[in-house]
């Protein structure tokens, strides 16, 4: 597993959009449609990643505490399934089964919004305002695999709940580390 921290871009950076087929209900879903009304959270995350399989317990406790206070949420697969055939779109579906996802978890086939957003890692989490301005990327805590320290999510749910609650959120923000976005050879 190549260690790959997130590219940290510019905060204020405005949301692209996209339009994505959602592998757990075969519709198509834009930016739009996953916003939430008070920001939207956006994870770049694939099925078979050790990193997003140590997260994978916090991130669903973070979706389900705040898609009900207005918090949209939506994951995006990028991953070339060529080389990394686990993360198909069909093996996407039983991956959000298993794991109850109440969002979409959409596949990124040409990996154009994974490059427009400036996606490096697995997982990669972007949090944006309710005029799709970035407030925050970067970890979901300093879990990460075999380091013995607990989730908690605190990172990513200080912003959040910075975000939810007019707080000022840190703009000193630490890159998230995973494994690297699958690329296709170009």
């Amino acid at each position: 597993m190549a260690r790959t921290e997130s590219k940290m871009i510019p905060l204020g950076t405005l949301a692209p959009d996209f339009k994505l087929p959602d592998t757990q209900s075969n519709s198509f879903y834009t930016f739009a449609d996953c916003e939430g009304e008070k920001g939207t959270l956006v994870l770049f995350i694939c099925n078979h990643c050790p990193f997003v399989h140590h997260v994978m317990e916090e991130l669903i406790r973070i979706a389900n505490d705040y898609r009900v206070q207005g918090i949209g949420i939506v994951a995006i697969s990028s991953n070339d399934i060529v080389q990394y055939p686990q993360d198909s779109p069909e093996k996407m579906t039983e991956f959000g089964f298993e794991n109850k996802f109440e969002f979409p978890y959409l596949y990124d086939e040409s990996q154009d919004t994974a490059r427009a957003f400036g996606a490096e890692c697995t997982p990669d989490f972007f949090l944006y305002d309710t005029q799709k301005k970035l407030v925050y990327r970067g970890q979901l805590d300093d879990s990460r695999p075999g380091n013995g320290i607990p989730l908690s999510g605190s990172d990513l749910r200080g912003a959040i709940d910075g975000l939810l609650y007019n707080r000022k959120i840190n703009t000193l923000q630490k890159p998230s580390i995973g494994c690297n976005i699958k690329w296709k050879n170009q």
